[in-house]
């Protein structure tokens, strides 16, 4: 429909407008995906050189666990490996993603230097995969005011008939990989299997009583100093911990990583999908344009992935891609905005189900979502607003655009030919009937640049 408008000559002047709107949309959504977004570059944790004393590596895992933050641990763990005597990995989370966590548990379980998980600050905690990732490590620590447990795994579908036996398996699955990862460490084998079942949690005293920790610690350094000269099994072999007076070395996360997490966010993977989708319904409406073509497509490719990361409503995210649909068939079929409305409300129902986890505290916020749909959707109602009505419309321009007008004949026209003055130029111009010049004559239709008049009645002139 809009190229119809822009082979009419009819859409430049609405096109600029459509400029306007997106230069101010495009900042808009990426000043809020900004707003989520660390883009400050932090350098890498030095590495050890030829120094006395043992060197301890410590990274700080904050938030849910997602590809980003394995990235971030096995550069910390490899690090401590080459360079450390032991890795301490301080955890805060709500949980995250299953392959992840058995990436992670898989490194601290193969680890050739001890890992201790510390849950800290006061106020932190460590809940479904953080609980299982803790009670994996050589020796796991909490500090006061923390709390660990409610391990029970989510599902990602709304329909309960069709998935109880899918989410039997991966229960029986998760119960059974805590009490292997609890027995392997000597932990409380009973309660690892509680806390993915029945989703237990406890406070930091109450898991050093039942054995689910080691130790509670005040701080970093009570921490060290209660850890050192700890006995730990590491391939079967006794490692005695020395951490006492020892260099720390904090990794950092660096932009790829940060990028990596930021985007395993569902707040950012939403702002992408739909920056995607503003940009790429812009370029499609206005081919050439480039660069809402550009950011649009990086960003959807980002949000895509972010996607496989995260756990994913398969409703929502069909009735997502519905309604992109919709608003792309707007462009190509005339509707009248009705494919847009449709697409609007395909659109709002797909975000709000597209991510089905509030459990695990994997949504997107309500801050982020309402703003960014609201705005989304009002401009692609608005392109299509705009080109329905240009379609909708007289011409403006062209040839087409006399067609209706008035205009005086200048010299007698006939049937053969004639002259009349239409839009402040001259015309050759031809009637049914002979029409004698100073008489006022209406345009009834253009023929390459021939017009076809009529005489103006009194009546009619009276009229007008």
């Amino acid at each position: 429909m809009i190229s119809k408008c822009l082979k009419r000559n009819m859409w430049p002047a609405r096109a600029h407008r459509k400029d306007r709107l997106l230069r101010f949309l495009i900042p808009l959504l990426f000043s809020v995906l900004i707003s989520h977004l660390p883009l400050t570059v932090e350098n890498d944790a030095a590495l050890a050189t030829a120094s006395q004393g043992p060197v301890v590596y410590l990274v700080d895992i904050k938030g849910s666990i997602n590809p980003g933050t394995y990235q971030l641990f096995t550069r910390a763990l490899e690090s401590a490996q080459a360079n450390g005597s032991c890795l301490i990995i301080e955890l805060d989370t709500p949980g995250g993603l299953v392959s992840t966590l058995r990436q992670m548990v898989q490194g601290v379980m193969a680890s050739s230097v001890p890992v201790v998980v510390y849950v800290a600050p006061s106020g932190a905690r460590a809940a479904s995969a953080g609980a299982i990732l803790t009670m994996s490590a050589n020796i796991a620590a909490m500090a006061p005011g923390t709390n660990i447990g409610a391990a029970h795994p989510v599902g990602i579908s709304q329909n309960k008939s069709e998935d109880n036996v899918m989410k039997e398996k991966v229960e029986n699955d998760l119960a059974a990989m805590a009490r292997s990862i609890a027995f392997r460490r000597g932990r409380n084998v009973k309660w690892a299997e509680a806390a993915v079942r029945k989703s237990v949690s406890v406070t930091a005293d109450e898991a050093l009583r039942l054995r689910v920790i080691d130790l509670v610690a005040e701080n970093m350094d009570d921490l060290l100093s209660r850890i050192n000269n700890r006995r730990v099994k590491l391939a079967g072999k006794e490692v005695v911990l020395k951490t006492k007076g020892a260099r720390l070395a904090w990794v950092k996360e660096n932009l790829r990583e940060r990028i990596l997490t930021a985007i395993g966010d569902p707040n950012i993977a939403y702002i992408l999908m739909m920056i995607g989708v503003a940009g790429l319904y812009f370029e499609l409406a206005n081919p050439g344009t480039m660069f809402p073509g550009i950011i649009g497509g990086i960003s959807l490719l980002l949000g895509l992935y972010a996607m496989q990361a995260l756990p994913v409503n398969t409703v929502g995210l069909v009735l997502f891609f519905l309604g992109i649909a919709l608003f792309v068939a707007e462009l190509f079929i005339t509707s009248h905005g009705l494919l847009g409305i449709g697409g609007a409300i395909s659109l709002i129902l797909g975000s709000v189900m597209l991510f089905n986890t509030p459990a695990t505290g994997v949504k997107v916020a309500a801050g982020v979502l309402w703003p960014t749909l609201v705005t989304v959707v009002l401009f692609l109602g608005g392109t299509v607003f705009l080109a329905v009505r240009a379609t909708l419309s007289r011409p403006r321009a062209g040839t087409e655009a006399l067609i209706g007008e008035t205009g005086i004949a200048r010299r007698q026209i006939t049937p053969q030919d004639g002259l009349v003055f239409v839009h402040g130029e001259l015309w050759r111009a031809r009637s049914d009937s002979p029409v004698l010049p100073g008489t006022k004559v209406r345009v009834v239709s253009v023929k390459g640049l021939v017009l076809k008049v009529k005489p103006i009645s009194k009546k009619e002139d009276h009229t007008t």
